[in-house]
């Protein structure tokens, strides 16, 4: 998380230093009027710079995965970007407008404008002020519109499919905002470093908008698979799905994600692989619970022989780091990767001793039965907790089971709240912070 905070941090800092390299929020006199004039400025600019980066990352570009440890940080700082962007556009949208309402309240004075300074503008500079009036009023329904959407991603209980679907139309407004931008943005900026980095950030915001419209995002790394075997577990409310790859697919590393499109209607879901990479089957396994409308349905809707699209693999979950020991603690359903991961550890062994952590509320035997023989397979040492009669897991469990926790590092993926207080126990124990690993599988 460290990671996001600082980029989220620095791109914050940096759109403010390069803007007041341009200009100053205390300006002579200081006024209501000449702060609304230079501060309406700031906040755009702001505003606009942070949601073109937010843009950019829901391109989903993998090769920024490892510098931010992951897709799922990738997707929590784009929840950031968008929401922070949103705060300084609120901000933007009162002082430009609510100042015209305060003046039609009687509750501020308009100050009278001056005269022109005689000075004769070029063709390009009358044709952005000509543009001035229409820019502000495509700004401000834009500015509703994409309101209404950012609320509409943050409201969980609006369903799925939906929120894909209005999501994507952030992009059209975002292209609106590019044009209010250019044309409302102080023409002096743009021979200056502020003016230089909104540039490349309008513009490849807008690559990534036409990108998002047009449904692009991803298709090199979209591929079609067949369904080839189905099993569902009642007492857990999970089904099993096996699909047979392409063989244009290169392959996964245990712990990794992929999105799963079953219906186009429905769009594209994310799904951890639970399986080991095998060129020789090209099988992945992907393991759902019935957790929403979608999911329920799925047992029903799918179907052997079935064709499916899977983009992917993404995801930095991989297991990887010096030390000798890990803890694995996989709640619920998250215990997925941890599958993928003990079916490849059993093919490739290597020296790290494993505890294996699997706490859950649902009871099928035969699935229990096979995670045992899996983390035997892998030289793993599993234990098992069915909270109705082995009570709820918690840190302090965890250490008094394995005496060495100090040498490990711990992979955690389940619900947040519970990983975040694992966490803060674990580090207020002395546990290094980048020593403990979770996986947050959150896409909205």
């Amino acid at each position: 998380m460290k990671y996001i905070k600082i980029l989220f941090l620095s791109l914050l800092v940096l759109l403010t230093v390069l803007w007041l390299a341009a200009d100053t929020l205390i300006p002579e006199p200081f006024t209501y009027f000449s702060f609304r004039s230079v501060f309406v400025q700031y906040s755009g600019v702001v505003a606009t710079g942070l949601m073109s980066v937010a843009m950019l990352l829901a391109l989903r570009p993998k090769f920024i995965e490892p510098y931010l440890d992951g897709m799922d940080k990738m997707y929590r700082l784009h929840k950031w970007l968008g929401i922070t962007a949103f705060i300084f556009a609120i901000a933007h949208w009162w002082f430009a407008k609510g100042t015209k309402w305060m003046v039609g309240w009687g509750w501020l004075e308009k100050p009278v404008r001056k005269g022109g300074d005689g000075k004769t503008l070029s063709a390009v500079e009358n044709w952005f002020h000509a543009q001035k009036g229409f820019a502000e009023s495509v700004g401000e329904w834009a500015f509703y519109a994409a309101l209404i959407l950012v609320v509409l991603a943050l409201v969980k209980y609006f369903p799925y499919h939906w929120f894909v679907k209005t999501h994507k139309l952030i992009a059209l407004a975002y292209l609106a905002f590019v044009y209010h931008s250019v044309i409302l943005m102080k023409i002096e900026y743009w021979s200056q470093p502020v003016g230089w980095l909104m540039a490349l950030l309008l513009l490849g915001g807008t690559v990534a908008a036409i990108l998002t419209l047009t449904g692009r995002i991803g298709i090199n790394r979209k591929l079609e698979g067949t369904i080839s075997q189905l099993k569902f577990y009642p007492a857990l409310r999970v089904l099993e799905t096996t699909i047979v790859m392409d063989k244009a697919w290169k392959g996964h590393t245990a712990g990794q994600f992929a999105f799963v499109t079953t219906d186009k209607k429905e769009g594209a879901h994310p799904y951890t692989i639970a399986s080991a990479w095998s060129s020789e089957n090209r099988e992945l396994v992907f393991i759902t619970k019935a957790l929403g409308d979608h999911t329920s349905r799925l047992k029903d809707k799918l179907k052997k022989g079935m064709s499916v699209t899977v983009e992917g693999p993404y995801g930095c979950f991989d297991f990887k780091d010096e030390q000798p020991r890990q803890i694995w603690v996989g709640a619920g359903i998250g215990i997925t990767p941890f599958i993928a991961k003990l079916k490849q550890r059993a093919k490739v062994s290597d020296d790290k001793i494993i505890d294996l952590f699997h706490t859950t509320s649902d009871f099928d035997e035969s699935a229990l039965e096979q995670l045992t023989s899996d983390a035997k397979a892998a030289g793993v040492n599993l234990h098992l907790l069915v909270s109705s009669k082995d009570g709820r897991l918690n840190a302090e469990r965890i250490r008094t089971t394995v005496p060495k926790w100090e040498s490990s590092s711990i992979w955690f993926c389940g619900p947040q709240g519970f990983g975040q207080a694992l966490r803060e126990d674990f580090i207020s124990h002395d546990l290094p912070s980048e020593r403990f690993h979770q996986e947050i599988f959150q896409m909205r």
